[in-house]
């Protein structure tokens, strides 16, 4: 297949499954090469035209990237009508820019680090692009655009000619001092100045132009801080999402949903309140937010005990009952030590159309209709071999890894990551039995463990999280292949029209096509 949006509808009969293929690697690392913790990937975003993608590392930096593939070859139709068997997404390096920084509460005496944390696109104006993006306390909104060079057209005086000494005019503000005399003058010849032996051509000059700034062909992308949204979370922001108003957004943190107008940095409203009045009754904290893609007033939210509740904000200023409510009952006599840990949903998304979630907990990911609130519509097992390994999760604070989840396009596919570098990919439509399992190398399918980069820190900032270390990393799978809890594949990305995947591994982001 070539990875275009040719399945918008469902096809008759089991749909096959999608052969992938690697297409590109950005901050490819050598065998053995060291990991630098500052480079380690924690978000990835498309925009809504696929045309622009986003990474944010943990060293606080936003990196863009924009599409080739269709810039080059004309109009993404015209490569369809002209058959074009290999085409496939393909994207090059933009831009980067450095979005947050450590900082210190002084306050808290709290250690404020520049982990971006999530970045969402903006609408394009004027040929700009704008994002949000966010670190633990603070969100920043971007504009990237492309300026054209300025540059100081030439007099037409020759310089080493309007020098007395034949010298090259040195720069006015040169720190030099230099002696002047009562009227203005230099007694210095080589000191930038129209000497006073310069004659002019005979005939004189037809003109005189005096420098001006003029604007060059040549343009450079400039970043551009618009707005600061700060000092409006207790807790460690855990989401941002962009309303499909264009206006608004909201950001959570594990207690609290702020909604934000793009034009106000200096106020929010809390919508969302989950805070006890005594900290001791806290059992569960919100885990991830988004709002519907298309209705203005509607939100989903998920929680550490692996409920999602949807949210109308015309029912009330402060939504502290949920319009629907989407949890699983768990089965009798299955509830055990881990039960609550690995119930915590990391990660919620709203299909393109908005009729489907998909949320993703430690073991499984389920797609919900939110027309039908008595269970998942499809859950999808991830690695169902690490459950007898979940005392080792523990103990070594695996358990705790929060993986994202995405889904196609076309809603008839999800993804998600796992460790040893792997994610994988589900069909979700009626009869699919489709579950690919892919490697982040450049041999997808070839499902070997790479060699393991440096054992990263915890990524968990939830306040009623239990920090535990110690126990072996490595282990064996269910088909006898060992497997590696320190190269986990926790983000990763759809394109928004076609089948394909951006995902991080470390430092490395990986593009896969179908």
């Amino acid at each position: 297949m070539d990875g275009g949006d040719e399945a918008v509808v469902a096809p008759e009969g089991p749909q096959q499954p999608l052969e992938w293929k690697f297409s590109q690697v950005f901050g490819e690392r050598a065998v053995g090469e060291e990991v630098q913790e500052v480079d380690i990937i924690s978000a990835i975003e498309f925009d809504k035209s696929g045309d622009h993608l986003a990474t944010g590392d943990r060293g606080g930096r936003v990196v863009l990237f924009e599409r080739t593939d269709t810039k080059d070859n004309g109009s993404r139709r015209d490569l369809e009508r002209m058959d074009y068997s290999i085409r496939h997404p393909e994207f090059r390096y933009k831009t980067e820019f450095q979005s947050h920084e450590p900082e210190f509460d002084y306050l808290k005496s709290l250690e404020i680090e520049e982990k971006i944390n999530k970045i969402k696109w903006c609408q394009t104006a004027n040929g700009a692009l704008f994002l949000l993006s966010t670190n633990d306390k603070t969100i920043k909104y971007w504009k990237v655009q492309e300026k054209k060079v300025k540059k100081v057209s030439e007099m037409n005086i020759d310089p080493s000619k309007a020098m007395g000494n034949g010298s090259i005019a040195s720069s006015s503000n040169s720190s030099n001092s230099k002696p002047h005399l009562a009227n203005g003058g230099s007694s210095d010849k080589s000191y930038g100045y129209l000497s006073n032996d310069f004659s002019f051509p005979p005939g004189g000059l037809p003109s005189l132009r005096l420098p001006s700034v003029v604007a060059s062909h040549e343009t450079s992308l400039l970043a551009r801080c618009r707005r600061v949204y700060a000092h409006a979370h207790d807790y460690h922001i855990n989401s941002i999402s962009n309303n499909s108003d264009g206006e608004t957004f909201i950001s959570a943190d594990d207690l609290r949903i702020n909604l934000w107008n793009l034009e106000i940095s200096n106020q929010s409203f809390n919508i969302v309140d989950v805070k006890p009045a005594n900290m001791e009754d806290l059992t569960e904290v919100i885990t991830s937010a988004e709002f519907h893609p298309t209705h203005c007033n509607t939100l989903a939210y998920s929680s550490s005990k692996g409920s999602i509740r949807l949210v109308d904000l015309r029912q009330s200023a402060l939504c502290d009952s949920h319009a629907k409510l989407f949890e699983e009952q768990e089965a009798p006599g299955s509830r055990s030590f881990f039960t609550e840990i690995i119930a915590s949903i990391s990660d919620i998304k709203f299909a393109k159309e908005g009729r489907y979630i998909l949320s993703r907990d430690y073991m499984t990911l389920k797609l919900w209709d939110i027309n039908m609130d008595s269970g998942p519509v499809s859950t999808f097992r991830v690695h169902e071999y690490l459950r007898p390994k979940l005392c080792d999760l523990y103990e070594n604070d695996s358990i705790f890894d929060k993986f994202e989840c995405c889904l196609s396009g076309d809603g008839l596919r999800v993804s998600t990551g796992s460790y040893s570098n792997l994610f994988r990919v589900f069909g979700c439509a009626p009869g699919s039995t489709e579950a690919t399992t892919l490697e982040a190398s450049k041999n997808p399918m070839r499902r070997q463990v790479p060699t393991p980069s440096r054992p990263s820190r915890s990524l968990g900032n939830s306040i009623t999280r239990v920090v535990r270390r110690g126990a072996d990393n490595t282990g064996v799978d269910a088909n006898g292949n060992s497997f590696d809890f320190t190269t986990k594949l926790l983000h990763l990305a759809w394109h928004p029209t076609e089948n394909s995947i951006a995902c991080a591994a470390a430092n490395s982001l990986y593009m896969y096509y179908a």
